[in-house]
């Protein structure tokens, strides 16, 4: 049903406006984090990790704890292809921009997994025995913490890697929590689609959130138009994103 929801509602569209969120959005219980030892932070494409939880990323980081991240493909898919631009030249231009964007949050450990953008849901099982592996190097139990995209996200590469952390999850034992991204553009406060009594808010400081927004920043590929395509990452969807607190679902 998610997946539906959102294509009905494309980017152009606009979505729930911030106002709304702000306005008539619940308010969550704090997540309780104590015992954390590492996270490993599952995106499906080279910005999600920062969009959705690379304040809490940074802050953890900075505290000490170590961080993982999971970039499943490299994002050649945003675009259309052009004589000027290959596929493979866009997948380079979003793993520097994913790059320079994780040494902003003080994140050095990038595991790029290269699965064809635009596919995921096809590769599931090869990577959910890819991701058991990242975990398994890791760690094994309740203290490693695996952070993926939203099973209900709306996306249908974001809905599949959450399906496969799940599982991965599942197998090495350890904590899963989920985040969303595009749950904010097509669903409403109170939607009966989300389960509201599982998410949990993270309060960033302030040096978070300054890190934050300038890693986002570095992803000039999503932000600004190419030729008659739109951005990928308008200002009211980065209003959404750009928060003084990032959510999970527990």
């Amino acid at each position: 049903m998610s997946v539906g929801r959102f294509a009905e509602r494309p980017v152009a569209q606009r979505g729930t406006p911030e106002s709304v969120w702000r306005e008539n959005g619940p308010t969550y219980p704090d997540l309780v984090h104590d015992g954390l030892a590492h996270l490993v932070l599952v995106a499906p494409h080279p910005d999600d990790e920062v969009l959705g939880l690379g304040g809490w990323a940074s802050m953890l980081a900075a505290s000490g704890v170590p961080v993982t991240v999971v970039a499943v493909t490299d994002g050649g898919a945003s675009h259309t292809p052009t004589p000027a631009r290959s596929r493979a030249d866009l997948e380079a231009v979003r793993r520097a921009e994913s790059a320079s964007a994780l040494v902003d949050l003080g994140i050095v450990d990038v595991r790029r997994l290269s699965v064809p953008d635009g596919q995921v849901a096809e590769y599931e099982r090869a990577l959910v025995v890819a991701l058991v592996d990242v975990l398994d190097t890791v760690g094994r139990g309740t203290t490693v913490w695996c952070a993926t995209t939203l099973r209900g996200d709306g996306h249908p590469d974001h809905e599949a890697v959450g399906r496969a952390s799940a599982a991965a999850a599942s197998r090495n034992g350890c904590t899963l929590v989920e985040y969303p991204v595009w749950m904010w553009h097509w669903a409403e406060p109170g939607d009966e689609a989300v389960d509201w009594e599982s998410a949990r808010t993270i309060t960033l400081d302030a040096d978070a959130i300054a890190r934050k927004e300038v890693a986002v920043s570095r992803f000039v590929s999503q932000t600004t138009r190419d030729g008659n395509e739109d951005e990928i990452l308008p200002p009211w969807v980065l209003e959404r994103l750009l928060r003084s607190r990032e959510t999970v679902f527990v």
